[in-house]
């Protein structure tokens, strides 16, 4: 097996940012026997597990928190201020990382998804969002990142002349990509579990949507010396727009650690076959595949992210060689099951 590198002395001035430990340890690559057992057992299937975090039902936006908490406690901020979709997962653990770190958090949701159905607007993440005091704000236009930051900064105002020290985290393109570095420690960590337990991953597939985990995933591999594939299943655009967006992300890394990008145009792998009707909607291809996991391997996935990355794994295992070796990264997302109980009975009826 080849040796790639494991320390972050390649990712220039990586680890001198400031930084909040959010997670105890890497998180389990674990194997998929019985998914794997669908396909004959022809291929070997896992699943890197970020759904399993200790933070507030964990997720992948836990890494992505980890220097945004570290650049805002710094700055002495006590106040977190975070836009996302209605049953974001990021804005919840941004409210939970708060009240872990003895900060406030005001929370911005966006309508993204027309849906009206009293479960998607108040279960789900809505409810743990309450459950941890954050202050919700509401803003219409879902597809407006640069205005829904520019709202942000219209709160922080309002908040800073009241006393309260704020810190904004980011959606729109164009600001540090602070979300992204955790997962070159996630890289990282993939590559130790790799030699550890003696395999060779062929593939990893991840949900692509802001492009943090996808992009940042993707770098950190590639500056470690490792050429593992990264498929990305689009969760909220065409792959037109995110191929762009994941190049884009993976340069804006490294100019912020002030590296050369090893990130290859031909990298960039995105797929939208999962993608339709749309970002918070899942066709019945991605329904499926939610009850295929759940009952083969107890993986709880969501409709808006997992669901639909898992879709795309279900169907890269279906064409990968014999004895190939997949990785499913689990995004988290749990809680958004709740918000989505109708499309859930409408599944039971169908797929029954």
């Amino acid at each position: 097996m080849k040796d790639h590198k494991t320390d972050l002395s390649a990712f220039g001035r990586l680890s001198a940012l400031p930084r909040i430990t959010l997670m105890s340890g890497p998180t389990a690559l674990s194997g998929l026997p019985n998914l794997s057992s669908v396909y004959k057992g022809e291929v070997n299937l896992l699943a890197k597990r970020d759904d399993c975090g200790e933070l507030a039902f964990g997720g992948n936006k836990v890494r992505q928190l980890e220097f945004y908490f570290g650049e805002a406690k710094a700055q002495n901020a006590d106040t977190i201020l975070i836009t996302g979709a209605v049953q974001s997962n990021f804005v919840r653990l941004a409210a939970a990382a708060a009240r872990k770190l003895g900060m406030d958090c005001h929370i911005q949701l966006e309508e993204r998804v027309a849906k009206s159905d009293p479960y998607y607007r108040t279960s789900g993440n809505v409810l743990l969002d309450k459950l941890l005091g954050a202050t919700l704000h509401s803003y219409a236009d879902g597809e407006d990142e640069a205005g829904a930051d520019e709202n942000l900064g219209v709160i922080a105002e309002d908040l800073k002349s009241k006393g309260a020290r704020p810190y904004i985290i980011p959606l729109a393109p164009g600001s540090a990509p602070l979300g992204a570095l955790g997962y070159i420690i996630c890289a990282q960590e993939i590559l130790q579990q790799q030699k550890e337990q003696d395999i060779e991953i062929d593939e990893i597939v991840v949900a692509s949507g802001s492009g943090n985990t996808h992009g940042g995933l993707l770098f950190g591999l590639r500056v470690l010396g490792s050429s593992i594939p990264v498929k990305g299943i689009c969760v909220r655009r065409e792959a037109e727009q995110q191929g762009p967006r994941i190049k884009d992300r993976c340069q804006q890394i490294a100019d912020f650690l002030e590296i050369d990008n090893p990130v290859a145009d031909d990298d960039v792998e995105v797929d939208d076959t999962f993608l339709p009707p749309g970002y918070g909607a899942a066709n019945d291809d991605v329904m499926q595949a939610i009850l295929v996991a759940a009952r083969t391997e107890a993986l709880m996935l969501d409709p808006t992210y997992t669901g639909k990355s898992m879709a795309g794994f279900m169907a890269r295992a279906s064409e990968a060689k014999q004895d190939s070796t997949l990785v499913f990264l689990h995004t988290g997302g749990t809680p958004a099951i709740f918000a989505y109980e109708q499309a859930f009975e409408q599944a039971f009826n169908k797929f029954a």
